[in-house]
């Protein structure tokens, strides 16, 4: 069906979506509401100074009710039938459905886009785990020190009768390979973790989000300059960004950050930062804002000398990780659960008290956590509240209160009650 046989349809949606009834299109173009009937349901066509008077009436231009779907949609929506490779897709029929249905013509891009970055991402690990010579080195570790203890073990358990002097030794053998197991283990774990840094293909939206901070320091000096402005063509050249959930998440921290330069100046409230010695309680309170903001802006400060470590995360009701600056001596997860010890899932608890406790990382750092929760503005009485917490995190000297960890696969504390795995990096049980 061609583009111009769709405009009826496009006509009603463009009529339903500003509230007005056919009758009264109807009147204001001079026809009848049966005529326009038949015109919406493209059994009649349509065009000249009757096109140009419906669209005045709809307050939108003639060519968008005439020619319907722009470029980009349909080249990913054919891009999208192309990968499916499917005889029961009807590619000649997209502008149809663009015209009728644009909503899930935008969720199918959608998806389309996201595919082929999850199998991209996909091929690019399958490559590198494939030929990784580290990674293969390890294995082998791994597979030998595995076959010597089984074997001991073996012989331990087959041999009842076995003289002392010879169990010492297979029981030092089973602890040297059960040493060097765990090692080789936290080896790769390390080197897993590096290949996500250095790769180019994210598995989140999240991850290159992360990425693209992480890379500029988390400090946007575009946004500082130019404000919202600056947030489009960023995502445009930004080579992290790709795909349409990453860029639609990136298009909302941006805003935020933008929202938060525009609230507190960067001079004068890294300036008023210093003097307060870095206290979010009384900045929030110098510039009229609520905490979160004051925790986002202060984590965004370009690093200087005589300034302290300061790093953020913020989570949702369920827990799951929003945003991350990890600081210098706190390893922050990049993937699965955090430590629950942490004060940010404390918050959670308790919204609108914030809550200042010190806490040691298990790298040996001191931080004073700073943390709270709070609602996300809404404009709906009847919505369910949306939850959301932040903790910054301030390097100082104070003596720390609480031992807290990165997740309990990598931390090597003992004795946790809130442990909910053993960690790799622990040496014994």
């Amino acid at each position: 069906m061609s583009r111009a046989i769709l405009t009826g349809s496009r006509i009603r949606d463009r009529r339903m979506s500003v509230g007005m009834k056919q009758a009264d299109l109807a009147a204001k173009a001079g026809i009848s509401a049966s005529y326009l009937n038949l015109i919406e349901h493209n059994r009649r066509r349509i065009g000249g100074k009757l096109l140009v008077q419906i669209a005045s009436t709809l307050d939108t231009e003639p060519t968008t009710l005439s020619q319907g779907a722009d470029s980009a949609m349909l080249e990913a929506l054919e891009a999208v039938a192309e990968q499916a490779g499917d005889a029961r897709v009807e590619a000649d029929r997209v502008e149809e459905l663009v015209g009728r249905f644009p909503g899930w013509a935008a969720k199918l891009a959608e998806q389309g886009d996201r595919i082929e970055a999850l199998e991209q991402t996909l091929r690019g690990l399958n490559d590198r785990l494939t030929h990784d010579p580290v990674l293969s080195e390890k294995m082998h570790e791994v597979l030998g020190a595995v076959a010597a203890i089984r074997s001991t073990s073996s012989i331990l358990v087959e041999t009842p009768n076995i003289d002392a002097d010879w169990r010492a030794r297979f029981h030092a053998n089973i602890d040297t390979e059960s040493r060097r197991l765990a090692e080789t283990s936290a080896a790769m774990a390390a080197h897993f973790d590096r290949l996500t840094r250095d790769d180019a293909g994210f598995t989140t939206p999240l991850e290159a989000i992360s990425a693209f901070f992480e890379r500029r320091g988390f400090h946007v000096e575009e946004i500082e300059q130019k404000g919202a402005a600056a947030i489009e063509p960023l995502i445009r050249a930004a080579s992290e960004i790709s795909g349409t959930s990453a860029r639609q998440m990136a298009r909302a921290v941006l805003s935020l950050y933008a929202d938060d330069a525009r609230a507190l100046p960067l001079k004068a409230f890294a300036e008023a930062a210093a003097y307060l010695n870095y206290d979010p309680a009384a900045l929030a309170q110098r510039y009229g804002v609520d905490l979160q903001s004051v925790f986002r802006r202060l984590a965004t400060l370009p690093r200087q000398p005589d300034a302290p470590e300061i790093g953020l995360v913020t989570c949702d009701a369920a827990g799951a990780i929003l945003l991350r600056k990890p600081p210098a001596g706190f390893s922050l997860p990049r993937f699965g659960a955090a430590c629950p010890l942490w004060p940010l899932f404390a918050a959670l608890r308790t919204p609108g008290l914030p809550t200042r406790q010190v806490v040691q990382s298990s790298e040996g750092a001191s931080f004073i956590a700073y943390s709270v929760a709070g609602p996300v503005s809404q404009s709906n009485f009847d919505a369910v509240p949306v939850i959301r917490a932040a903790m910054l995190l301030v390097a100082t000297e104070e003596e720390p209160a609480a031992p807290i960890g990165s997740t309990c696969r990598v931390c090597p504390r003992r004795n946790c009650q809130a442990r909910r795995e053993p960690s790799i990096l622990s040496r014994k049980a």
